[in-house]
């Protein structure tokens, strides 16, 4: 009977990556609740490394958030050298993919969401892997909160999404996944869009529970004043 194929272990640079990220964040929450940030990077990184995620892939959905939520004082352009100084150019390029703003106070809500999502037609595969693994963590965590705090949780972010916006948002994550997957070529790629399949699962039975379809971009009259 032929065995299974040995998994690769993660290197002592995962390991560090680990480390690096729970200090980054050692001091941050997640929006509106008492959880550490770092509940919110492993789980990113195990959902990538469920859906077949490499090594870089898996140490950048440790980091995905360290560029645009990074330390006052380190700064993003710290952590972007850091980045590459021990992890290399391609970890920083996902990192980067993932991050829809780095400035502070950050844009209005809108104009960055809109540009994240659009850049979704252009990004490679391991930036789509990473990126749609963090919004299935988050909106796996908006439907369960929900479900015990109603329309109250969408209150946890931006004013000016709201419900509409929030829903509205994953919505259009959805659309521009699976655009971007149906374009790419991989060996992995029914593996991507099983993942993207996953996150629309998710988001339809959020928009079902909350009574609310998403539409994206938002009609601005659908977003709180």
């Amino acid at each position: 009977m032929s065995q299974p194929p040995l998994l690769r272990a993660m290197t002592a640079r995962f390991n560090e990556a680990l480390v690096g990220a729970a200090s980054l964040h050692a001091a941050q929450r997640r929006k509106g609740t008492d959880t550490p940030v770092i509940a919110h990077l492993l789980g990113v990184a195990a959902i990538a490394l469920e859906y077949g995620a490499a090594e870089d892939e898996a140490i950048a959905a440790l980091l995905h958030d360290s560029i645009e939520d990074a330390p006052p004082d380190l700064g993003p352009d710290w952590v972007r050298r850091w980045i590459r100084h021990q992890f290399g150019e391609a970890v920083l390029a996902i990192v980067e993919g993932c991050t829809d703003t780095d400035r502070q106070p950050k844009p209005p809500w809108r104009a960055r969401k809109v540009e994240y999502v659009a850049r979704i037609a252009e990004e490679p595969e391991s930036t789509i892997l990473v990126s749609a693994s963090d919004k299935l963590y988050n909106v796996r965590t908006i439907a369960a909160d929900f479900r015990t705090s109603g329309d109250a949780v969408f209150g946890r972010f931006s004013r000016d999404a709201g419900k509409a916006g929030t829903i509205g948002y994953y919505r259009g994550l959805v659309t521009a996944y699976d655009a971007r997957l149906r374009a790419l070529e991989s060996p992995r790629i029914e593996r991507l869009r099983t993942l993207a399949r996953e996150l629309d699962l998710v988001v339809s039975a959020l928009e079902q529970e909350a009574g609310m379809r998403g539409v994206w971009p938002p009609d601005d009259r659908s977003l709180p004043a």
